[in-house]
Formats: structure tokens, C-alpha cells, sequence
């Protein structure tokens, strides 16, 4: 029982097992607060079950078309990939609810792929060699489906100093007094050359028309190209229902953002498609580079798998680059591009196979999206369906009108499921409050079973004024024979406690002898500021432990690279690892040279990840007040959200068996 509900929304944050009693003959011997308490124990005391409030939560189906098997043909555009559509929770603070979402690629989909190229001076090789590239590589990826389109564009850098050469004699041929080659055409940074078509013959011809160009410093500006193709989606002509493949093939490094300041552009990127009527990036010389976060937005936003073909030698630098841009894929480009095509098709089977499943969440009818290395890349095999079982917890009540909602979706798909949030925060009976009620003795309002007294009136039912104390029957005032009257901490008045006021918080409850504000603290804070301070005891958020609530049970921060709790070395106390293996240290005990498993633990972390699949039993996350639980089949490696909003912060964390 729970004397510190003090009406039905109180009762209802207190533990998702709490219910009230809404009837109006209930209590009136007890105290009213006892009115709040499991739902067994007020119908034992005589509560009647359709006056008890205890809402559960749930979910509903809002749309659930079934899921498609093949993708080209004549209902192309009705494909579904993803089951449900659209559903609706009802959350009770505290209380969980799951709900199963299916996805299966479908069979011969729709492919468009455009290929972006660096035309600097270093790619003369490379160009030669793609010349009749279009032909070759639509024979493979017919193989893969019926409906292939093939776009083309190109790349160098800004035409600015220091990216480029910019004195008079370099304006029309860069090239200009280079030994090596000495004719090339004009810096450009990126140009749109060729809009995806099924006919390749003209990818074929767009390629043998071009001319490599020259740049001053060794970076390229590739990332502007890379947004600029994303973005304009009508010029390129990607199609909403097709695969979205882009190949960004480079031997050398990008400019980020900032990188521009160099060149006095103080304007960050805003996101936009600026191509003029020679299909040219037109604001390459007005704004800075792009940043890898907005690159990853867009790229998400329009369903785009990136592709990096770079050489050997910044390999590692661009696999560094999946982990933050979303929908990523690295392969080893040969140094004049020989193996471009087995390249594609690699990375086109990558890509139907390994998915990235991003989250986006609405807030305050604004909208925020997961910081890009914040993705769970998920194995499916191609065309076989899998079954996400997903549970949702609230942690709280948001402010009265706040709209929540969020979106999950594999990138690269464009379907989603769309899913919307209400709060059961406030109680069914509220529905039936009248003020000024004759239940109150015209002197309060009547709410859920019980009276709220205007001021200057007491009782049960507001029948005494202030200051009418039965001297005799002060013992209806004291929690036990011998004990002060209301504790110390109230008067008595209409044989019940009026308590004092306190700057420290509220004092509450039969005899004034709860408060919120005498429970432990942690550095001063109480309840750690996880928990809610209920007449003397700590109930922690879920989450935490504790007679204070200092204590984690989140281990996202235990979990060391090979993701076993603490390297297997020790266990997660309170969010931090306590090494039990001698010899063993480090945030997750991953240090340990004694340890006899320290060479195979090296061994290990030079294989490639990808063929390194962890079997999974589940990975838990945190976004803002809701925890999802998602249950897959294989789950590669570790991964950390965080949300851009700086109180929304999420994790991720994997329990392997």
C-alpha cells in the first residue's frame, strides 16, 4: 500500500502495479490515501473491480499491408518490406509492451546505381580503364535483377585557392607546364554528367568524352559531390521504389567541414541541391564541405548505399568513415580500377545482405536523428524474412499535449514503420471531476472517489471549516499512542493532520509523517537524480539500484571490444568494470598481458569484422524516456547512439551467449 499517492496520477507513477480505488463509499474508515495500492489488495478491501484504475500498456495495428516477395513488375510501386506500417502504442510509465516487426528484402528489385568519379589529375589510369565499363557492368548486375539504371558524374575540388591552381595561365588548363600531362581541363568540383538510364551505350559515351582535370593539394571534393548527388534527386532520377546504390570511386582523401575556412568559406553546407542548368555545382565556391553528420543525414534521408572504392593505401581511413556515415560500404579499388565491376557487384551483394536499422525520433514536433555510428548493422541473409520482437518502457510522463512519435526503417529501404506514443498519465475517472460538488459538501471538487477541499475546508468530505478541533479526539491525530500530533509537523484540525509547509519540499501523508525530501543523496543530490524521494526511501527510475539510486544497471559501458561483459575478465558493477582476472586491467579489463588468452584476444582483433558474426540474444537502447529492446538473429561488433538533443542520450548493448 502507498500512503504517498495523494490522487489517481500520483498512484499511477508510483510502480506500474499500483491501482486506485475510484469508488465513493471506499476508505472513509481508513485514510484516504489508502486508496492507492495493488489491484488484489483494494478488491480484498472491498474496492469493486470496475472502480479499480490500473491502465496497461499496449499497441495497436494502424497499418499492416502484408509483405511483397518480388520487386520488378507491374506493381512495383505497392512493394512492402517491412510489416507493420504503422502502429500506435499506449505507454504506462514503468510498464513495458512489445510488439514484433517483420522485414524481408524482396527478389529482383529495382537497382539504380550512379557512379561518381574522381576525374584529378592521379585517376587518368582509372579512366581509360572504365571507358567501356557501362556494358560490362550491366551484364553482371542483370544477373542480380531485371531492372537496372546506370548514371554518371565526376568530381576534383573547388576552384579556389589553396584547393586549386587559380593564377590566369592555370584558368583554362591546369595542366598548364606540367611535364607528365600537360593538358587537362579546367578545375571543376563536381558535375552531374549523366542521369540514370537503362540504356547504358550512353554511360558508355558520357565516360569516353571525359578529360581529367588538376587540383593544387592533395585532398578532393568529394564530399560536396557525394551530398550534391544524394540531394537533387529529380536530376539524377533516382526512382522511390528502386535499390539506391551510389559508387564513389577516389585514390585519394576528402575535405570535411571546415576545411573550407581555408579558403574563406565561413558558410557551412546547408544541405540543399544546387545544380544550375549545365547540371554543375553551382555553390561550390559560396559554402564550406559538408560534415560527415549531414552527409549521413541525406544519405539516410533518400535511402542511398555509399559505396567507397579507394585505393589500398586509404583503406582504413574510409572504413573509419562507415562506422559515422549510415548505409556504408569500403572496397579495395585496384590502382587503374581493373576490378571496378567485381567491386559493384560485391558491395550490391553487401549492401541486400548487412542492414543498417536507423532510428528517428520526434520530439516537440521537432525532429531528431541519431548521431551516424549510433546504427545497429543487422545480417540478413538476402530475401529471407526476419522478425524483430521490440520492447517499449517509459521512464516518465512528458509535459500535457507533448506529441511523440519515432520511425524505424533499414537504410536503404524505403519503407519504415512509423510509430506513434500516448502516455497513460491520467486516469479514467478524472473524465467524471465536477467541482462545487454536493459530495463535497458544495465546498470542493470530487475526483476519482474523493473530495479536493476548497480552502478553509477539511474532511472527508469538506464538512469542517479550519480551526474546529475535537479536543477529545485528538487521538484520530497521532500515529500511536505516545506520538506527537501529526508527527510534530501539522495541526489537527476536523480529526485529521493539516501539515506545515516546508522550503525543503512537501510534507505529506495521515500524520505528516512522510516528506520528499529526507531520503539519501549522492553528492549532495538526492536520490542521485534517479529516483523520486517517497517518505523516506529512494524509488529509483528503471535503471538504477541503490538505496540512493547511484547505481547503474546499464553495462553499455562494460562492454569491451570483442563485446563480452568487462573482456570476460571481471563483472559490471554499477556501470564499471571490477576485473576478477589477475593481471587484468582497463575500463573493460581488456588489458591483461599475463592472461592466457592474450594472443588470440590480438588474433582476433585483426580479423575482419564482417566475418566475425556475434550470435545475439538481445541488444538493449535508450532513446530519451523510451528503452527498446530488439531480438535479431546476428549482430556485428558494438554500437553507440546519442542523440543530437543534449539530454537525449542512448546506448547500446550487447548480451552474447
Amino acid at each position: 500500500m502507498s500512503g504517498s499517492a495523494t490522487s489517481c496520477e500520483e498512484c499511477l507513477l508510483i510502480h506500474p502495479n499500483c491501482a486506485w480505488c475510484a469508488q465513493e463509499d471506499f476508505g472513509q474508515v481508513r485514510t484516504l490515501n489508502s486508496r492507492c495500492d495493488f489491484s488484489q489488495n483494494l478488491q480484498k478491501r472491498g474496492c469493486d473491480a470496475p472502480f479499480i484504475e490500473s491502465p496497461r500498456s499496449g499497441s495497436s495495428l494502424l497499418r499492416s499491408k502484408p509483405l511483397s516477395s518480388k520487386g520488378s513488375g507491374v506493381a512495383q510501386y505497392d512493394v512492402i518490406q517491412i510489416y507493420p506500417q504503422k502502429i500506435s502504442l499506449s505507454l504506462r510509465p514503468g510498464d513495458q509492451t512489445s510488439f514484433e516487426v517483420q522485414v524481408r528484402p524482396v527478389e529482383d528489385s529495382p537497382v539504380d546505381l550512379y557512379y561518381l568519379m574522381d576525374l584529378s589529375l592521379s585517376m587518368k589510369d582509372d579512366l581509360d580503364t572504365i571507358r567501356n565499363l557501362g556494358t560490362k557492368l550491366a551484364e553482371e548486375m542483370r544477373k542480380l535483377t531485371s531492372n537496372f539504371r546506370l548514371g554518371f558524374g565526376s568530381f576534383v575540388d573547388k576552384n579556389i585557392s589553396p584547393f586549386s591552381y587559380t593564377a590566369p595561365k592555370y584558368q583554362d588548363n591546369p595542366c598548364n607546364g606540367y611535364k607528365l600531362f600537360s593538358n587537362c581541363v579546367p578545375t571543376f568540383d563536381f558535375r552531374h554528367l549523366l542521369s540514370l538510364t537503362d540504356k547504358v551505350d550512353r554511360f558508355n559515351e558520357e565516360v569516353q568524352k571525359q578529360m581529367v582535370s588538376r587540383n593544387r593539394d592533395a585532398p578532393e571534393g568529394g564530399f560536396d559531390a557525394i551530398l550534391q548527388a544524394a540531394v537533387c534527386k529529380e536530376k539524377i532520377g533516382w526512382r522511390k521504389e528502386a535499390c539506391h546504390l551510389l559508387v564513389f570511386a577516389t585514390d585519394d582523401i576528402p575535405h570535411l567541414a571546415l576545411d573550407g575556412k581555408l579558403g574563406g568559406l565561413v558558410h557551412p553546407h546547408d544541405g540543399q541541391c544546387h545544380l544550375n542548368d549545365k547540371n554543375e555545382y553551382s555553390a561550390a565556391n559560396m559554402m564550406d564541405y559538408p560534415s560527415l553528420a549531414l552527409l549521413g543525414e541525406k544519405l539516410a534521408e533518400n535511402n542511398i548505399f555509399l559505396i567507397f572504392a579507394v585505393t589500398k593505401r586509404h583503406y582504413v581511413l574510409y572504413k573509419n568513415l562507415t562506422a559515422l556515415i549510415p548505409g556504408t560500404t569500403v572496397e579495395i579499388l585496384d590502382q587503374d580500377s581493373k576490378n571496378i565491376i567485381q567491386l559493384i557487384v560485391n558491395a550490391y551483394n553487401v549492401s541486400c545482405s548487412y542492414y543498417h536499422l536507423v532510428l528517428w525520433v520526434y520530439l516537440n514536433e521537432r525532429q531528431v536523428h541519431i548521431k551516424e555510428n549510433g546504427l545497429l548493422k543487422l545480417v540478413v541473409c538476402p530475401f529471407f524474412q526476419v522478425s524483430f520482437n521490440i520492447t517499449v518502457d517509459a521512464r516518465g510522463c512528458p509535459p500535457k499535449g507533448t506529441r511523440k512519435s519515432f520511425t524505424i526503417r533499414p537504410v536503404g529501404f524505403k519503407d519504415r514503420l512509423e510509430v506513434s506514443v500516448d502516455y497513460h498519465c491520467d486516469c479514467r475517472c478524472t473524465y467524471f471531476t465536477k467541482t462545487n460538488s454536493s459530495r463535497c459538501s458544495s465546498a470542493g471538487t470530487y475526483s476519482c472517489g474523493m473530495c479536493c477541499c476548497e480552502p478553509g475546508y477539511l474532511g472527508v468530505r469538506c464538512e469542517c471549516e479550519e480551526g474546529e478541533v475535537d479536543h477529545q479526539q485528538l487521538s484520530a491525530c497521532r500515529e500511536a499512542a505516545g506520538k506527537q500530533v501529526c508527527s510534530g509537523r501539522g495541526e489537527c484540525s476536523c480529526n485529521q493532520c493539516l501539515c506545515y509547509e516546508s522550503e525543503f519540499g512537501k510534507i505529506y501523508g495521515t500524520f505528516c509523517e512522510c516528506d520528499d525530501f529526507s531520503c539519501p543523496r549522492h553528492k549532495g543530490i538526492l536520490c542521485s537524480g534517479h529516483g523520486e524521494c517517497h517518505c523516506g526511501e529512494c524509488k529509483c527510475h528503471a535503471g538504477y539500484i541503490g538505496d540512493n539510486c547511484n547505481c547503474s544497471t546499464e553495462t553499455t559501458s562494460c562492454v569491451s571490444d570483442d563485446s563480452k561483459i568487462c573482456s570476460g575478465r571481471g563483472s559490471c558493477v554499477c556501470g564499471r568494470c571490477q576485473c576478477t582476472e589477475p593481471g587484468a586491467f582497463g575500463n573493460t579489463c581488456e588489458k591483461c598481458p599475463t592472461c592466457p588468452d592474450a594472443c588470440g584476444t590480438k588474433r582476433y582483433e585483426t580479423e575482419d569484422a564482417e566475418t566475425n558474426l556475434t550470435k545475439a540474444n538481445s541488444e538493449v537502447f535508450l532513446i530519451s524516456n523510451v528503452k527498446f529492446v530488439f531480438k535479431s538473429i546476428y549482430i556485428i561488433g558494438l554500437w553507440e547512439f546519442g542523440c543530437m538533443q543534449q539530454d537525449d542520450v542512448s546506448r547500446v548493448i550487447i548480451c552474447t551467449t
